[in-house]
């Protein structure tokens, strides 16, 4: 049986790691895993599954059932819980497991930031920074805003966001990268007065990031999860490769 990496994808990262990992090692079989949360994911080279694993423990039983040698978590950095449920099933199988992560973003002279845990926390705040509120943190969460029918939400998603939403919200479906002068238009006309975004890092969509800077608009920045203890992660697609040339030369784990 020729080794077997999983990855668990939905990133951009992700689908340029099996593209890597195909043409550098042919000799491996790569199975990118989604959640299947986007309608039209485009084509991913390798094999491709669709759909949740029932937790960390039917994850598990699907490493072992097939063949799985090692499992690379390149999810959204704000997927906690299925970091989390990769770290338990690679420990539970014996499985080697790397994160892939991009860099967070960095705050420069002129940015008016306000660092948060959370969505509900980033809620708290808003109604002491602004009135008209431009939301790009994704279709999950909204909930934490419903509370405040006082602002006007300016919501930006891949796809339409689920229920509860707040009751003033104005929806705009795109799909990024944006270009500077595309965030600076969209703050302009929108009369955006805050901006409230998670910490994805990227360039995708950083440039909404120089645009509230130059408009002087703060920005809430919601600080991602920590990793699960003991899980090493790597900054880009590079890092990986090198972690499994390191485990091609050792030789794969046989978790079987």
């Amino acid at each position: 049986m020729p080794p077997h990496i999983l990855i668990l994808g939905g990133t951009t990262e992700a689908r340029e790691l099996a593209a890597e990992l195909a043409a550098r090692h042919p000799e491996v079989r790569v199975t990118t895993s989604l959640a299947g949360r986007v309608s039209r994911p485009g084509a991913l080279a390798g094999d491709v599954r669709i759909g949740g694993f029932g937790g960390a423990e039917g994850l598990a039983e699907w490493l072992r059932e097939h063949r799985v040698d090692a499992v690379v978590d390149a999810t959204h950095p704000f997927a906690e819980s299925i970091t989390a449920n990769a770290a338990r099933a690679a420990t539970d199988t014996g499985l080697p497991v790397v994160v892939l992560r991009r860099p967070g973003w960095r705050p420069v002279p002129g940015d008016r930031w306000h660092p948060v845990a959370s969505l509900p926390e980033a809620a708290d705040l808003l109604p002491r920074l602004g009135r008209r509120i431009l939301l790009t943190t994704g279709r999950l969460g909204l909930a934490a805003f419903a509370h405040l029918p006082q602002l006007h939400f300016v919501v930006r998603s891949v796809e339409p966001p689920e229920p509860p939403m707040p009751p003033d919200v104005e929806l705009l479906l795109a799909r990024g990268p944006f270009t500077l002068a595309d965030e600076t238009a969209l703050l302009r006309e929108h009369r955006i007065d805050v901006l409230v975004t998670k910490d994805s890092g990227g360039a995708a969509t950083a440039a909404k990031l120089t645009a509230a800077r130059e408009a002087g608009v703060p920005v809430v920045v919601v600080r991602r999860p920590p990793l699960p203890d003991g899980v090493s992660a790597v900054a880009d697609v590079g890092g990986v490769l090198e972690w499994v040339g390191r485990l091609g030369r050792s030789g794969f784990s046989q978790g079987r």
